[in-house]
């Protein structure tokens, strides 16, 4: 017989089964070792004690588990706090509790309210409860496997702070954060209105005031009065279209410390040149034309003639009698040549006479005349009417200004034009608007505050906006007008002496907060 088999127990019949097992020797008992250091901080150790607040693993296995049965680590993996009701738990696989995601679907499963697991004791997958687990879970009630990691912090007493008062907290936080946000919003657009231009020059965002170098190009012609320094220059420049802004030549001069003398005359420059070029140019005699002359809108004969000598090089008696020649011989039938010399740059052979100059300007005007539908013999009238359109009124008024003219004239009302009465005087060109006691007095066959209807004569040289709207007057019933705001040109226009004398007080006002804005002679 084999030795293995010899070795074997023999089985004895009438032995008993309990006999078998009270021959087995004693057990020895398994006391599992519990490491005692502590754990490193945010380590999953730490956060399982933690869990089940303060619960510690028995010294002595009371229940007498054999090597077999679970290790202390199992036992302390299986304290993580999992929710769930004695059926759930019971029914739940001995693997969910040692996988967090199991054991969650388990107690989701399961439908609890965290009740049951306040019980003393907590059921492991092997039957056997678990002292442990059961503490893991009466310390933490109801809590999940995630709560372990993001719990919220708790009070002095050990409660969580109530959700409403967080609540509120993060909305005061939030609306203090939108204020804040909405001022600092607030103050830049502020700072953008009030301050844009200025902001965007300083930071080199804006526009350049100047054109490029190399950009220049076509013709105009630019005409520099007697006296004319840099201020106005750089104004005539701008309107001509050869500087790009208005101050840029001036500025030019000022940075460079230029000391330029500027001479009466029509000059022949460019669109779209620098500062520098449009200087140069200015300076070389070849671009001054001269034999040119110019008329300005809302000029008068007397106040023309002299520029008009000097640029074309010729001595202004000669002009004086050209324009005091009787006016039939150029064609015009009128007690004189007041407003039939055509406001514009002329240019001319040099061998041209001063009559042939008159008749240019004049034949000008009637190419305007005959262009805004104007019959031959009411000529005269529509002139005249538009020479006040044109010293009374900004362009963007000069329809409303005709009707108001128009208006009075068809109920027999005084026109009391200013103008008429400064032109009748001999004080047009004072530059102010207000007209003296003795101007308004003066018995003049000008004077429109004195005579009912229209002057005798035109009382300056209209333009062809001013002549189109003198045949063209926009409908209202306005019989008065005042101009508010001298400095934009701003006009009220009224139907009532009431409503005219408001806007009287209006431009009163406005003189007195600007002594030097050109309301009286001082």
């Amino acid at each position: 017989m084999p030795e293995r088999e010899s070795a074997s127990p023999q089985h004895d019949p009438d032995a008993r089964l309990g006999d078998l097992f009270e021959n087995l020797p004693d057990p020895t008992p398994q006391i599992p070792t519990v490491d005692n250091t502590p754990p490193p901080p945010g380590s999953r150790r730490a956060a399982r004690e933690a869990a089940t607040n303060g619960a510690t693993l028995p010294a002595d296995d009371s229940s007498g588990e054999s090597q077999g049965g679970p290790s202390a680590e199992d036992t302390a993996t299986r304290a993580f706090p999992i929710t769930g009701g004695a059926a759930g738990a019971d029914a739940a696989p001995t693997g969910a509790a040692t996988d967090p995601d199991a054991a969650r679907e388990a107690s989701a499963g399961a439908g609890t309210t965290g009740e049951a697991a306040s019980s003393s004791t907590a059921s492991r997958g092997d039957g056997v409860s678990d002292p442990a687990v059961a503490a893991a879970s009466t310390a933490v009630p109801g809590a999940r496997l995630e709560d372990l990691f993001h719990a919220p912090p708790e009070d002095d007493a050990g409660s969580r702070p109530p959700k409403k008062k967080r609540r509120k907290g993060c909305l005061v936080a939030l609306i203090i954060v939108l204020a804040v946000l909405g001022g600092i919003a607030a103050g830049g657009v502020w700072a953008l209105n009030t301050f844009g231009d200025k902001i965007s020059d300083a930071l080199g965002w804006g526009e350049p005031a100047d054109w490029e170098a190399g950009q220049a190009t076509g013709e105009v012609l630019v005409t520099i009065k007697e006296g004319d320094t840099g201020a106005p220059v750089s104004t005539a420049l701008h309107e001509a279209g050869v500087t790009r802004t208005d101050e840029v030549f001036y500025d030019y001069l000022v940075k460079e410390n230029v000391a330029v003398t500027f001479y009466p005359g029509i000059y022949r420059l460019q669109e779209k040149m620098t500062a520098a070029a449009a200087l140069e140019a200015i300076q070389d005699p070849d671009n001054k034309l001269e034999h040119s002359a110019s008329i300005g809108e809302g000029a008068t004969i007397e106040s023309s003639l002299p520029g008009m000598a000097e640029s074309l090089g010729m001595p202004i008696e000669d002009l004086q009698a050209a324009v005091d020649a009787d006016p039939a011989s150029y064609g015009v039938n009128a007690p004189s040549l007041e407003g039939w010399l055509f406001p514009a740059v002329y240019t001319f052979d040099p061998d041209v006479t001063a009559t042939q100059v008159i008749q240019r300007m004049v034949d000008r005007t009637n190419e305007s005349l005959n262009a805004a539908g104007v019959p031959a013999e009411d000529a005269e009238r529509i002139l005249t009417i538009a020479s006040i359109i044109q010293r009374e009124g900004r362009t963007a008024d000069f329809a409303k200004v005709s009707r108001v003219i128009q208006n009075r004239l068809d109920i027999d009302m005084k026109l009391q034009m200013d103008s008429t009465a400064q032109y009748g005087y001999g004080s047009l060109h004072e530059g102010v608007v207000s007209s003296s006691a003795e101007a308004l007095e003066d018995p003049n066959d000008w004077n429109t505050y004195v005579h009912t209807g229209l002057p005798v004569t035109p009382i300056a040289s209209p333009s062809d906006a001013a002549i189109k709207a003198a045949m063209n007057p926009e409908d209202g019933p306005w019989l008065y007008f005042v101009t508010i705001n001298l400095a934009t040109g701003e006009t009220q226009f009224s139907e009532t002496y009431e409503e005219h004398l408001q806007g009287v007080a209006k431009w009163e006002q406005w003189c007195q907060e600007n002594p030097d804005g050109g309301c009286s002679a001082g």
